[in-house]
């Protein structure tokens, strides 16, 4: 049995795929702790998963659209480094599973001697151009260097498709493939269109989700929208007819679902292409990997790209496009079944395992005597 640690922080999609291994290797006899942000350990422990003491880490609020220096210093937080390694030096690990955005901690797994893993939960070729540009500089600025903590780790696990997100070669690089939840189609769904945005803080997020109400209207079909923790819906003028939830079960909607629009979130815009879905995409944030997603989709042919200032009148036209039929809904089928095909929780635990208890290396004796 390993003893495996994962750190994390409280961004919404980054958390569903690090569970879903987690639980992998929890039903595979392993011990598996979180370190995360303290306002996260409710959902780490109804996960199944024991919380680990974060008393230094820097706190986020998510729901109060943090700024860039505030993410900044989240990502570069010495204190969950500090967290960390007194961790590890409280009771030992046999692997560290380190998000990639919880950088200060990445730096500290490369100190640390522990071997570790770092799960990137989007395209690889968003990181790798991020750490490579303004980003990689401020924080070399900051003491950390993230690439040289990447290229030392014993794995890196992507969990990006092949198709949109074609990786530049790595002895340590396993693409394990999306880690999404998909239902199979339900009988007889009536065309509709699901509206999910993120459940991040996004600043002005409230003015395009009523941007998105507004084009749908009317449109003849069954629209049904999840605010999330950060969109109050009576905040919003919601057309007759339209459903609105705060919380929905992603996977069931999008069964009975045709289009979604999104704001190209990697783990939801995955998991909609594992339903056949195309997608409207309308990026929060342009320095996320959100336009990176869309446009990659966008160039499959499976979905559409708008900026979040886009009036009701383009979104409504873009809409009303992915929902008719075309060859977008083959090339969202064709993604889909790619998605579907992929085992990526089984396999980046498999990962995992082999960091934690390598397999022996035979010596050239051992060799000469088969």
């Amino acid at each position: 049995m390993a003893e495996v640690v994962f750190t994390t922080w409280d961004g919404g999609g980054n958390v569903p795929p690090a569970f879903a291994i987690g639980r992998e290797l929890l039903a595979r006899g392993h011990a598996v702790r979180f370190l995360g942000h303290r306002s996260q350990a409710p959902a780490i422990e109804d996960a199944g998963f024991e919380v680990v003491a974060a008393p230094r880490s820097r706190e986020l609020s998510p729901a109060t659209a943090p700024s860039t220096v505030e993410m900044l210093a989240t990502f570069a937080d010495r204190g969950a480094a500090l967290d960390l390694l007194a961790e590890l030096d409280h009771r030992p690990a046999d692997v560290v599973v380190v998000d990639a955005l919880t950088l200060g901690a990445l730096d500290a797994a490369r100190r640390s001697g522990v071997p570790y893993c770092v799960l990137e939960h989007f395209h690889d070729t968003y990181y790798r151009g991020a750490l490579r540009g303004p980003l990689g500089l401020l924080l070399r600025a900051t003491g950390l260097r993230p690439v040289r903590a990447l290229d030392a780790a014993a794995a890196r696990i992507v969990t990006s498709l092949p198709a949109l997100d074609p990786v530049e070669p790595s002895p340590n690089l396993h693409q394990v493939g999306p880690v999404v939840t998909w239902r199979p189609r339900a009988e007889g769904a009536a065309p509709s269109v699901l509206v999910a945005l993120s459940t991040f803080g996004f600043a002005r997020m409230t003015g395009v989700l009523q941007r998105v109400l507004d084009a749908t209207d009317g449109l003849g079909v069954q629209v049904v929208v999840t605010t999330g923790p950060h969109i109050d819906p009576t905040d919003l003028r919601v057309p007759p007819g339209t459903v609105v939830h705060r919380w929905a079960d992603h996977a069931d909607l999008m069964a009975r679902a045709t289009v979604l629009v999104g704001h190209g979130g990697h783990g939801t815009t995955l998991q909609a292409l594992a339903h056949d879905l195309p997608v409207l995409v309308l990026p929060m944030d342009a320095k996320t990997d959100q336009p990176l997603v869309g446009h990659a989709l966008e160039d499959a042919g499976a979905g559409r790209v708008l900026p979040r200032s886009a009036p009701p009148a383009r979104i409504r036209e873009a809409v009303a496009a992915l929902l008719a039929d075309g060859p977008h809904r083959g090339a969202a089928a064709r993604l889909g079944a790619q998605v579907r095909a992929t085992r990526a929780a089984a396999d980046a635990a498999d990962v995992i395992e082999q960091v934690a208890a390598p397999a022996p290396v035979e010596s050239s004796r051992d060799q000469d005597s088969m």
